[in-house]
Formats: structure tokens, C-alpha cells, sequence
């Protein structure tokens, strides 16, 4: 990936990532002050390596936390860009000024309800600084980097560096604490990743049917959903390699609310119908999911393509 040439200060001051990087700085600093910095619960990366360094040398969490982001913020500034490092940058600074100036004390006592909302609270932070383009923990930087430089997938390496840390700091801690941390980094997680990709997971249905002018049918005009259609062959079979005929395969987006209920209706149209699902991270673009069929007449005409495509989202 190529870093910028300069800084795009018109959008890292622009009004939504100021409020999402806000929202997400004061969430994180709640979670911090009000439920783990209290009762010695750590998250992964950076975070927890700052909250265990504070109790072993007694070093402030806020210049912790800025000075082990340092290294990482380089590395994003050189790799990923100059606008995402000074945006990044930014937001970690905010959190500890923020944290050095308003005292918030503990909510609850209650491990169980530390772990929940503690990890809740920083992954909604995390979640929101991250969609206003920055993060608060440069431990994603280097995942990101050192993908591209070993055949490990970015999950693979952050729960690596993540075991480590959650191993020094049952030493440094306690057992019972550390499992407590497991429970505020499992909570972090999911919830920064649903603010981050949606809470409505999306999926691509691909149909292969005898029936497919049928099936388009319905899928276009019963559900109110757009369409693209791949050209393709089927047949192949073990013990009749050599017949084959052409067919259309049809692709179209769904929810997960929506994916029974027209897998169902296509069943009662062809019940030999070859269903294949793909999760999908984001749908942007094209007709969505509320598309209406007049709509859809009126803005994606029949043939889209030059070659495989028939009609596209």
C-alpha cells in the first residue's frame, strides 16, 4: 500500500471523524478509569502491555500508552499513511489528556460486570475510532505489516502477541485475573468488530437451478432484490464426465434474516436447486437492500456487461 504524499487535514477534521474518534476516546476512557485500571483487568495489545508495565514499574498508564504506541505509529505513518498516523496519533492523545484531567471512579466491584462492560465500553471506543479512520491501539499496525511479510493471517498474529501478554500478566497479577482479561478481550473484540462491519451481516446467495428464469424471477420481483448473473457450465459429473450443458448462476445479496426464507421459496420451485453461501464483510454501492422492483427497472437495465455479467448490483 502506497502512503500518502501529505496529509489530509480537511478529513481528519471533518465532522464525522471528530464525532466517531470523540465517542470512541470517551468510551475508551470510561472502560479504562471506570472498570479495568481499577481492578488490574488488562485487554490485549498495546493497552495491556501499558496496564502491566504501570504495575510493575509504577510508570503513569498515559505516558505508557502514548510511548508503546510511538513505534507502531511510525511503522503506519511509513506503510499505511501519513493522514491515518497523524489521525491515529490524535486520538491517543486525546484519551490520555482526557485521562489525565477527569477522574472517573470505579462503577462496581463485581468481577463478572467489570469484565462485560469494561470490555464492552473499549471495544465500542475501538470500534468508533477505528470508523472515524484512526485506532487506539497500534498492535493492529503492526498485524497489518507483518501479514504482508509472513504467511500468518492479521487474527493469527494479534491473538499470538495477545497470548503473551495475558501470560506475563498472570504472573504479574493473578490467574483468576487474567482469565477475568480473557472475558474483557473476548467482549472488546466482538463488539469492536460489530461497530466496525455492522451489526447485519450480509451474505452472497449463489444459485445454480434448472429453473433459473423462474428463480430470477422471484428473486427480483417477490423479494425486491437485485440480481447478478454469472454465465457458467454444470455437469461434470463422476460417471458423466463428458455432458455438460451452459447455466446461469445467479448471485444476489442478502441479510441473514432474509437468507431462509428465499432459500425456502426457491426450494418449492426447484428442490434440486445447488445453493453455495459467502460471507461478506460490506455491501456498498449499486441497489440495496430495500431496493423496490420499479427501481431496480429504472436503474440497472438488463445487460451490464461485455462478457459474464448479465445483470449487476
Amino acid at each position: 500500500m502506497e502512503t500518502q504524499s501529505r496529509v489530509n487535514w480537511r478529513s481528519i477534521f471533518s465532522i464525522s471523524s471528530i464525532v466517531y474518534c470523540t465517542l470512541g476516546v470517551l468510551a475508551a476512557m470510561i472502560a479504562l478509569e471506570g472498570f479495568m485500571l481499577p481492578n488490574n483487568f488488562i485487554d490485549g495489545g498495546v493497552t495491556g502491555i501499558s496496564i502491566v508495565t504501570q504495575e510493575i514499574f509504577g510508570i503513569p498508564f498515559t505516558i505508557l500508552l502514548v510511548a508503546y504506541n510511538i513505534p507502531f505509529l511510525f511503522l503506519g505513518y511509513r506503510r499505511i499513511g501519513k493522514t491515518f498516523a497523524v489521525r491515529a496519533l490524535l486520538s491517543i492523545l486525546f484519551l490520555t489528556v482526557l485521562m489525565h484531567f477527569i477522574e472517573i471512579p470505579a462503577f462496581t466491584n463485581d468481577k463478572v460486570l467489570i469484565a462485560v462492560f469494561g470490555g464492552f465500553l473499549m471495544g465500542l471506543g475501538i470500534g468508533l475510532v477505528i470508523r472515524g479512520g484512526g485506532v487506539l491501539d497500534g498492535l493492529e499496525i503492526i498485524a497489518f505489516y507483518t501479514t504482508r511479510k509472513s504467511s500468518f493471517s492479521t487474527g493469527e498474529i494479534i491473538l499470538a502477541f495477545n497470548a503473551i501478554i495475558f501470560i506475563v500478566a498472570a504472573f504479574v497479577f493473578s490467574v483468576e485475573s487474567l482469565m477475568y482479561s480473557f472475558l474483557v478481550y473476548f467482549t472488546a473484540m466482538k463488539t469492536s468488530d460489530y461497530v466496525v462491519d455492522g451489526f447485519e451481516e450480509f451474505t452472497a446467495l449463489n444459485i445454480i437451478s434448472k429453473d433459473c428464469e423462474i428463480v430470477k424471477s422471484l428473486i427480483v420481483n417477490d423479494f425486491s432484490k437485485a440480481i447478478t448473473v454469472y454465465k457458467g457450465e454444470r455437469g461434470y459429473l463422476p460417471k458423466s464426465f463428458n455432458i455438460k450443458h451452459d447455466c446461469d448462476i445467479v448471485m444476489t445479496i442478502v441479510s441473514r434474516l432474509e437468507i431462509h426464507r428465499l432459500k425456502e421459496a426457491i426450494a418449492q420451485i426447484d428442490p434440486n436447486a445447488f445453493f453455495f453461501v459467502q460471507r461478506i464483510k460490506e455491501v456498498k454501492g449499486g441497489i440495496g437492500k430495500h431496493t423496490n422492483k420499479d427501481s431496480f427497472n429504472e436503474q440497472v437495465p438488463t445487460n451490464l456487461s461485455k462478457g459474464n455479467i448479465e445483470a449487476g448490483e
